[in-house]
Parts: C-alpha cells; sequence; structure tokens
C-alpha cells in the first residue's frame, strides 16, 4: 500500500506492485533478458537407419575416430559429413547389448500448486479456470477442498481408494501396503487433506471443464494408491571393426504398467533427444542392414518462457507466495498489463519491464527471490505464534519507510535518468558497425549535431526521444531496443489471409498489440483479446473476418450478428444487445444459445423501460383489508411479502417458501400500523456569513 502511490507518482503507466507479484513478474523478466542474451550454437548429429529381422531402429554415433563425441562436438557442416561418410563406409556389428530394469513410482494426490500445474499441462487451463472449476466441484460436493498444500489423504478415504482398485483391477495393481505421501513444497501448510473425490465410485462429475478437472483429480487419486510402473531399458552398442567410430541405440518397453493404466503425469518441456522406441531383439554379434546414414543440423534453444504450470512450480520451488495465491497472483499480472500470454507461454511487455528495472534499481531487496521466500518463513512464526505480527511489522518498516520516502522526494526527471543509466545496455546495445547506439538516427540523417536518445517518461508510459526535442520529433518504444522510430510498431508477418491472399502483421500500437490486413485507410485492423492464450494466425483470420452472422432470428427475421467491442464481445439484433462471456464464445455461439441470450438481456433491460418485473416466490388471496393479492416477492434486500400497498421484509430465520398466508397478514398489518418510512433528511451545509468590511 505504501509502494504503489510511490510507482504512480514517480513511473508513468505503472499500476501496482506486490510481495509476490513483483517477483513472480521479475522471473518472467529475467527469463526474457536471458532468451535475449542467448547465442544459438550450431550442432550436427549423425544417426544411422538400421534394420534387423523387419524392424527398423535408430542408432546415434556417439563415438568418431576414437574419440567420444559430446553434443557440440560435430559444430559444422564438414565435420558431420565427414562422421556421415565414415559410418556409410563400415560396417557395425553388435558389441553390447544392457538391459535395466526400471521403476516408476506414481505421484501424491494433488496439492493446488500441482493441480494448477496439471491442468495446465494437460488441459491447457489457467490458474484462475482452474481453480473456479475446483470451486464449482467442491460446492457441488464432487471433491475435497481444493486450496491445500497437503499431500496426505484421510485414512478412511485411503481404504475406499484401495477397493474401488481392487473392484476395477486384479491383485497385481494394488500394492501390499497403502502409500503414504509427505510434502516436499517449501512453506507448506498441510492443515487441509490432498485435493480428491469424495467418493470413488463416482467417477464423473460436473460438466464440461468441470468435468475434464474432475477426471483428472479422480485418476491421480486414484493412480497414486497404485503399484509401481515396471519397465525395461535397453542400451545397444554396435562399433566398426576397427573400435574408431561406435553407435548406439536404445529403446524402453513397458513391461507391466501398474499406475500408467490411469495416469501419467505430463512434462513442462518435453526434450527433443528422447529414444524410448521399441529395439528388435539383437544379439551379440549381429550385423543389422544399414538402410542409410542422416547428418541433420541443430541449433541450441534458449530456455523456455515460463507456461503458468512452470511459473507456479518455479514460485513453490522458491517458497514464494502460497498454492491458494499464485491464480490470483497470475491474473493480476495479465490484468495490469505486465505480462501477455501467446501460445500458453509468458511474454514480458514494456511496462512489466520498466517496473522490474524501478524496483531493482530503488528497491532490490524486496524483489530478491531469497527475501520474498524469508518472508515467508517469518510469517509461519507469526501463524505459529512464534513472533508477535508487531515486532515483525516494526522490522521490515523501520527499513521500508525510510527507502519509500527517498524515493517519493526524487522528482519523476530524476527517477527516468537513474533507469536510462540503469536499462543502458537494454535500450542501446552496441551497434555491429561501432556506431554509437544512443546517437539520434533522425539528426544524422538530417545533419542536426548533438543528437543524443535517452529514456523520457510520458502520459501512456516509459519511451525513447531525442534531447533535440522539439527541433527533433524522434521517438520510439521503450520495449524496442535499437528499433526504428514510429508508431504502430510491425512486430511480424504472421502469414497471408487464406481467401484473399493479403499479408496479415502483428503490430504494437500505443493501446496495445493488434493484427493488421492491408495498408492505408482501407486497412482492416482487430485488437488482439488478452483472453486468447494461442493466438495465432487463424484467430488473427477470424478476428478480421468480424462481424460474424450467426444466423436469422427465428422470430424477426433479422440476422444475429457476433462481434468485439469496445466493452467486450457481444451479439447484435435489431438494434438490442446481449453480452457474451469470452472471445471465444463469438465464434463458437450457435443460434439456441444467441436467441437465449439476447432475451435474456432484453428481460433485464424490459426494452430500455426499468428493471423487468421480478416473477412472484408465493402466491395468496387477498388481504382482508386492503383487497390486494398477497405475494411473497425476492427484494434487491431480501424477500418480503406485500399486498400491493405495503411491503413488509420477512425476518432473518424465516425462509420464503415457508411463509403461511397467516404470517404474511400479520407481517403486513404490523407494517402497515407503523406508517411510511421516514426519510432521512440530507443536513444543508452552513452558509458562509459574507466577510465583514474594515
Amino acid at each position: 500500500f505504501t509502494l504503489s502511490p510511490v510507482l504512480w507518482r514517480k513511473l508513468p503507466g505503472a499500476k501496482s506492485a506486490g510481495r509476490v507479484q513483483s517477483v513472480a513478474l521479475r522471473l518472467i523478466v529475467d527469463r526474457e533478458r536471458e532468451i535475449e542474451a542467448f547465442r544459438a550454437d550450431e550442432y550436427w548429429s549423425v544417426v544411422a537407419k538400421l534394420e534387423q529381422d523387419g524392424t527398423e531402429f535408430d542408432a546415434r554415433l556417439v563415438k568418431f575416430e576414437g574419440r567420444k563425441l559430446e553434443k557440440l562436438s560435430l559444430g559444422n557442416q564438414g565435420s558431420a559429413m565427414a562422421a556421415r561418410a565414415a559410418v556409410e563406409g563400415a560396417r557395425f556389428t553388435v558389441e553390447d547389448i544392457e538391459t535395466k530394469p526400471l521403476k516408476r513410482n506414481p505421484s501424491p494426490p494433488f496439492t493446488t500448486s500441482t493441480l494448477q500445474q496439471e491442468a495446465a499441462r494437460k488441459l491447457g487451463f489457467s490458474a484462475s479456470h482452474t481453480m473456479r472449476c475446483a470451486q464449482n466441484l467442491y460446492e457441488a460436493g464432487a471433491i475435497t477442498y481444493m486450496r491445500t498444500d497437503g499431500v496426505q489423504m484421510d485414512a478412511g478415504a485411503i481404504m475406499a481408494l484401495r477397493e474401488a482398485i481392487g473392484e476395477r483391477y486384479d491383485n497385481a495393481y494394488l500394492p501390499e501396503k497403502p502409500r503414504f505421501y509427505a510434502t516436499k513444497a517449501k512453506n507448506a501448510q498441510e492443515a487441509h487433506e490432498a485435493i480428491r473425490p469424495t467418493d470413488f465410485r463416482r467417477d464423473a462429475a460436473g460438466s464440461g471443464d468441470e468435468a475434464k478437472l474432475y477426471q483428472l483429480i479422480f485418476k491421480r487419486a486414484m493412480a497414486s494408491q497404485m503399484a509401481a510402473a515396471q519397465l525395461e531399458r535397453t542400451t545397444v552398442t554396435l562399433r566398426d571393426p576397427t573400435g574408431a567410430h561406435e553407435l548406439r541405440a536404445t529403446g524402453q518397453v513397458v513391461k507391466f504398467p501398474g499406475f500408467f493404466a490411469v495416469y501419467q503425469e505430463g512434462l513442462d518441456d518435453k526434450s527433443d533427444d528422447e529414444e524410448d522406441g521399441l529395439l528388435p531383439v539383437l544379439r551379440k554379434g549381429d550385423s543389422p542392414l544399414k538402410k542409410g546414414v542422416e547428418a541433420n543440423q541443430h541449433f541450441t534453444q534458449p530456455p523456455p518462457r515460463f507456461s503458468e504450470a512452470s511459473l507456479v512450480k518455479r514460485l513453490e520451488e522458491l517458497g514464494i507466495g502460497r498454492p491458494s495465491t499464485y491464480a490470483s497472483t497470475i491474473q493480476t499480472l495479465r490484468d495490469r498489463d505486465y505480462v501477455r500470454m501467446e501460445k500458453n507461454r509468458f511474454f514480458a511487455e514494456e511496462s512489466g519491464r520498466l517496473l522490474t528495472a524501478f524496483l531493482e534499481r530503488f528497491f532490490p531487496t524486496y524483489v530478491a527471490y531469497d527475501f520474498t521466500a524469508g518472508m515467508e518463513d517469518e510469517l509461519d512464526t507469526v501463524s505459529d505464534g512464534r513472533e508477535e505480527y508487531k515486532d515483525l511489522l516494526s522490522k521490515f518498516w523501520a527499513d521500508f519507510k525510510p527507502k519509500a520516502d527517498e524515493v517519493m522526494e526524487k522528482l519523476p526527471s530524476e527517477v527516468t535518468e537513474v533507469l536510462d543509466e540503469y536499462l543502458s545496455d537494454y535500450l542501446f546495445p552496441p551497434g555491429e558497425d561501432g556506431t554509437d547506439p544512443r546517437m539520434c538516427p533522425l539528426c544524422r540523417d538530417e545533419g542536426r549535431e548533438g543528437g543524443r536518445l535517452a529514456l523520457r517518461g510520458g502520459k501512456f508510459g516509459a519511451f525513447v526521444a531525442c534531447n533535440n526535442y522539439p527541433e527533433c520529433k524522434y521517438t520510439r518504444r521503450f520495449a524496442q531496443p535499437g528499433g526504428e522510430g514510429g508508431a504502430g510498431e510491425d512486430d511480424g508477418l504472421m502469414g497471408t489471409h487464406p481467401e484473399t491472399g493479403e499479408e496479415i502483421h502483428r503490430k504494437t500500437g500505443r493501446f496495445g498489440p493488434y493484427v493488421q490486413m492491408g495498408d492505408g485507410k482501407e486497412a482492416k485492423r482487430a485488437s488482439i483479446p488478452k483472453d486468447i492464450d494461442d493466438f495465432d494466425l487463424g484467430w488473427a483470420v477470424k478476428l478480421l473476418d468480424l462481424p460474424r452472422i450467426v444466423g436469422t432470428h427465428p422470430e424477426t427475421g433479422q440476422e444475429i450478428e457476433a462481434a468485439i467491442g469496445r466493452y467486450g464481445p457481444y451479439l447484435r439484433h435489431d438494434g438490442k444487445y446481449g453480452k457474451l462471456q469470452s472471445t471465444r464464445d463469438v465464434f463458437d455461439v450457435g443460434m439456441n444459445a444467441a436467441v437465449t441470450i439476447l432475451a435474456e438481456a432484453a428481460n433485464r433491460k424490459n426494452g430500455g423501460e426499468g428493471r423487468a418485473k421480478a416473477e412472484p416466490i408465493k402466491t395468496f388471496g387477498v388481504h382482508p383489508t386492503s383487497g390486494g393479492e398477497i405475494k411473497v416477492m425476492p427484494g434487491r434486500y431480501g424477500p418480503y411479502v406485500t399486498d400491493g400497498t405495503t411491503n413488509a421484509t420477512l425476518p432473518k430465520d424465516v425462509k420464503p417458501e415457508d411463509v403461511t398466508e397467516a404470517q404474511a397478514i400479520e407481517l403486513i398489518n404490523a407494517r402497515a400500523a407503523k406508517g411510511p418510512a421516514k426519510k432521512k433528511r440530507r443536513k444543508s451545509t452552513a452558509k458562509k456569513k459574507p466577510a465583514s468590511a474594515k
């Protein structure tokens, strides 16, 4: 609450900071920096295509000219072609076969964190959507409480689960003894048991996404008490007669599926080097048929951007935040436009990079990973009663308040100047031609002297500008290091429209990212919605083709349109509108649903003439005095009874469905006896007396 006002006054475009959200943002920004600093290395692999008894398999070259090959050993095409020629010209014989049994044990049932991670991997759900679905399943009584760090299950539930496994599978799938799990997460709070179904005889619950999430929870819980999977991994080594060259083939087979029969955990980032295929039966001395040899070029890859699953996992590993807060933390970063999602990966926006730089420069302690994790430990000591909360706050405030006051006293221009220097390597990287990266290109082209670029702050955030302003109008976006100036910066060609053949570009403008097809006044543009994580050319085409005609309304014969406007996705028909919940609904909504949504919107607005008339919960006969019909009605402040003249609120302990006619008459009479409610008068402000003449 103290830091956010500092941001509002000193950093244009910044909206908020937080103990967990700012550290989560720093993780995303740091990963962006790693990717930008990454330089790819070329390497080659040589693979022999072999066949034995009609079964084809691959064997990779692992030793060349007596030297063991590392990943980057074959660093260019020349060395790769020489290795390939050596393999093509040699006869390889099986020299060694090594078979190792492997055992895979099941993962424990879900905690809040692991549920969010796995739902992101397997179902593509955001953390917030996962928690909404889980909340609904919990309220329906289908699962246990969904905000938990615990991996343990109730003893009764374990017995019920083992019975369910025994009914579905044979005895080999049920271990002799129940499995018991202990959490490995830092700062775990295990007041609740793991997330599991409340009834293991119920293998389905909910509908749509809730049903998918229930299936995930059901299978994970069931697998957690099943037998281990038994695998066998075989490694075959082949050598040429000289022993100078060596090939290796690996394969893996499942001997007994165990819990694999129900569930296998997903991976965040799969390796390209995994070789789990089947191998033919080979014996020492065999010489498989060589069908071909390939030399393939590769490049090392930068570290992958965080997905929601991998970000949650990293936060948990660092001991930062609580599982129950991860969803809201991630959603806050998106709502503040500090990050965006593309193909389910986080990209740092320029406002997020600038905020992280500001905090790293002026408040480095409070975005340090170890400080935030340490704070979690201290909060635990307070919750355990080992430390007084006032003592903890006093220690924190003693360091933080002076620093906040110091920054608050600085002028915004002074803050920008410090950030300009702090971010100089990012904003002004050295040019390949050796020229000064801060030299203004416009001043250079127009012959002006002294044109130097620097970071500036404006109404809509930070940008880079020339110090010769107003003579020089050169500007460029903050997050466009070394780029050219101009508005509507082109982020790249996405592809062409399948029908018109026109190019579609992704661009970034004053109000965020958008796509554009065509140029000039005839160009079509569409903003990129925030709720589309897998945005690609297909989505761009659909957005540019809006509005979509859903169909013809069965009553009016007029078209129903679905589109996206200033206030979000909507339906339009005959001058009336109905709100849609998401961007996907614009393209998925059918005629029946559209008609219903429009009708409900019309009822709510009642044709623009006030609220729709509420339906009575219960009706009785006429009131003996007023002659009006007695009804039990829903109200803004709770249910009430009325005879059309007098309204009487129901007592809190009386359900509207249980009200009798006698009770209704008694309540109305009692209310009428009190007379009309007195309106509170607003106190009039005292008039100022005119100043007396001196």
